[in-house]
């Protein structure tokens, strides 16, 4: 019996991440990052502007049934931009960090846990081609990078998705133990 049959199995406690993604044209990488948002338990994922959202096939086919466990956020049928988000998020108390390869940047290694009332925090992966809005980085409390030593300066953003992620659930597990 596999753990989508199995009620009991199946962990339902979230982790207070929100996935934000700004404009992502690949229907592939949305099914991608679908399928990591579940395996990691985050408490969203916020579908923004263009990017492809279910029942499109080519997500739902990379997202291999991962895509009905994960919660699109309050916006579930509408559209919202990637800006609106963000301010909601912080208005609820959300840490929101861009992420994007800029001179002011931080590299994730350095970037604090948020701490506090909620803890929660929220990460903004962009287009891409172009990245994350710039508007939409001025409203954010920080901008992280993942640190490359390639020629190339990123990563697929579902790769740099499931890095992000899975090393806050890491911090994450360091701050609730202390």
């Amino acid at each position: 019996q596999s753990p989508e049959d199995d009620d009991s199995i199946r962990n339902d406690e979230k982790h207070p991440i929100v996935i934000i993604l700004d404009n992502i044209r690949s229907a592939y990488n949305v099914g991608n990052i679908l399928r990591l948002a579940e395996a990691a338990q985050v408490d969203s994922v916020r579908l923004c502007g263009m990017t492809p959202r279910p029942p499109h096939p080519k997500v739902l086919k990379t997202a291999m049934g991962a895509a009905e466990y994960v919660s699109l956020g309050e916006d579930e049928e509408g559209v919202s931009t990637t800006l609106q988000t963000v301010l909601d998020l912080k208005s609820k108390g959300y840490k929101v960090f861009g992420v994007e390869t800029t001179e002011n940047a931080i590299s994730l290694w350095d970037t604090p846990m948020p701490q506090g009332d909620t803890g929660s925090i929220a990460y903004v992966f962009g287009n891409e081609l172009i990245g994350v809005d710039v508007q939409v980085l001025h409203e954010c409390d920080g901008i992280v990078c993942l640190p490359t030593y390639g020629i190339k300066n990123s990563l697929n953003v579902a790769t740099c998705v499931g890095i992000i992620v899975w090393d806050t659930l890491r911090l994450l597990q360091k701050v609730t133990r202390n």
